[in-house]
């Protein structure tokens, strides 16, 4: 079967009204490593670009600039190799300019990759817009690239004379599950919700990694093959991953491996001090890096200062590697498939159900009927000591003077609410209004992947979730 676009709906409508405009446009789009930006762009432009060509990973310049004429030569024939970006460009401008009337798209990939030490490509790329393209109102100059906090600072925040250049940015997300979903649907995979669901927490909603699977086998077989295998296409994906991403990527991988260990984040005197990474402008822009890539997030638990602010792991893919990947000691070629029933399996899928949840607080929020209030997403632990161990994982702290307190709970059947898990709800809730002193309605909310089981014990659940919510 054919690659064929799926969701992303959005996306490209706003990239079709771009090319469209009858102005010049410099497009930036980026997200994360496989998350399909090129392949979207690809399918909207077809066959109508001008100039296409993509940076090459760990290339010195003379190579890229070597890669830049051999792209040109198939348009214009044999050309001179250019020494500089700033030749490179001009050389572009005069094939564009013989090219008469009409919209001409331009595409360059992996733009980070062709900012090499002393390559002066971001001045040279600001002298091609502000100079030949910006004036006329034919160019539809599309940028693209993985390493996220590199086209945020460098292109769409820069300060030079790129400063307000891009005229629209275009962030690509991971999948939903419901797109995750769609893109099963689409490509012949008979999974179940449940199965899907299993297969996000461990890859998330990366569509390059659901394109190496093969619709006739299991989500467990497709784990061991990909993962576990020695010959597995993702065997070494968390290393690349990181590695392709951030130039110095050591203190990134130092910190996502400490946040690992916490579910509900640390905060940055906690990361320094299990790190012992240096407390200096090269942390916070480790930290800045890994949340504008999408790994992480911060935000201020409740009853909490702004200088309490925690850094939290969000990213699916990352916690299965820590959990499991790394915990592969006799290389077992069918690692997951043997876990499947192991406490280390139970331990994970719990927080990979919260972390599910908490990147799908939109859809929770739709159902339950809330998508339009302002709310902030946080969580919640005791500073006193006569509740042991009292924490909210996920709150939803709304305007409208409601406090959704959730409680999620993954399991193969109907979720069943024993008395000791009662008094310990409810000892929570007492702990956390008592600690806050909110005044707002405290919900006490259930996100489950089948339902409750409805008992004597299950009456004080005021909302129900489940899994199919979050779809």
């Amino acid at each position: 079967m054919q690659p064929v676009l799926v969701g992303r709906e959005k996306e490209t409508q706003l990239l079709q009204k771009y090319l469209e405009s009858d102005r010049s446009e410099f497009i930036a789009v980026y997200g994360r490593r496989r998350v399909g930006k090129t392949f979207l762009i690809r399918q909207v432009i077809g066959k109508n670009a001008v100039f296409s060509f993509s940076g090459m990973e760990n290339a010195s310049l003379a190579t890229q600039l070597e890669n830049f004429q051999l792209a040109l030569q198939k348009k214009i024939g044999e050309s001179t190799k250019p020494t500089t970006w700033l030749s490179a460009f001009d050389q572009l401008e005069r094939y564009l300019d013989g090219l008469g009337t009409g919209k001409k798209v331009v595409f360059i990939d992996e733009l980070p990759w062709l900012d090499t030490a002393r390559a002066l490509f971001v001045g040279a790329l600001g002298h091609f817009w502000n100079s030949f393209a910006s004036a006329r109102n034919d160019i539809k100059l599309i940028v693209c690239g993985s390493a996220t906090s590199w086209m945020i600072d460098k292109l769409i925040c820069n300060r030079g004379g790129l400063h307000n250049r891009v005229t629209h940015q275009i962030e690509i997300a991971p999948f939903t599950l419901n797109e995750a979903e769609q893109y099963f649907k689409t490509y012949g995979f008979g999974y179940r919700r449940k199965e899907i669901a299993e297969c996000y927490m461990a890859f998330g909603g990366i569509p390059y990694y659901f394109s190496l699977m093969n619709a006739d086998e299991s989500v467990a077989q497709n784990i061991d093959r990909l993962v576990f295998s020695k010959t597995g296409e993702l065997r070494l994906e968390f290393q690349n991953l990181y590695r392709s991403l951030f130039k110095q990527s050591a203190g990134h991988e130092a910190v996502i491996e400490t946040l690992a260990t916490k579910k509900m984040g640390m905060t940055r005197k906690e990361i320094l001090e299990t790190t012992g990474l240096n407390n200096n402008k090269a942390f916070s822009t480790v930290l800045t890096e890994l949340e504008q890539c999408g790994f992480t997030r911060e935000y201020t638990p409740i009853g909490n200062t702004k200088r309490d602010v925690l850094v939290q792991l969000v990213d699916p893919f990352t916690l299965f590697h820590f959990y499991f990947e790394s915990e592969n000691k006799n290389q077992d070629d069918h690692f997951w498939t043997n876990s499947l029933r192991s406490p280390l399996f139970k331990t994970w899928s719990g927080l990979a159900f919260e972390m599910l949840c908490l990147n799908h607080v939109a859809q929770m929020k739709n159902v339950l009927g809330i998508s339009g209030v302002q709310s902030r997403v946080c969580s919640w632990r005791t500073h006193k000591n006569k509740v042991k161990g009292a924490q909210i994982d996920l709150l939803i702290d709304r305007a409208d003077q409601t406090i959704n307190l959730c409680e999620m709970k993954f399991s193969k059947t109907e979720y069943e609410i024993t008395k000791s898990d009662s008094e310990n709800f409810e000892k929570k809730i007492e702990a956390f209004i008592s600690e806050t002193n909110t005044k707002k309605s405290v919900v006490f909310t259930m996100v489950t992947s089948f339902g409750l089981k409805h008992n004597k014990y299950s009456g004080f659940v005021q909302k129900e979730l489940t899994l199919d919510d979050l779809f």
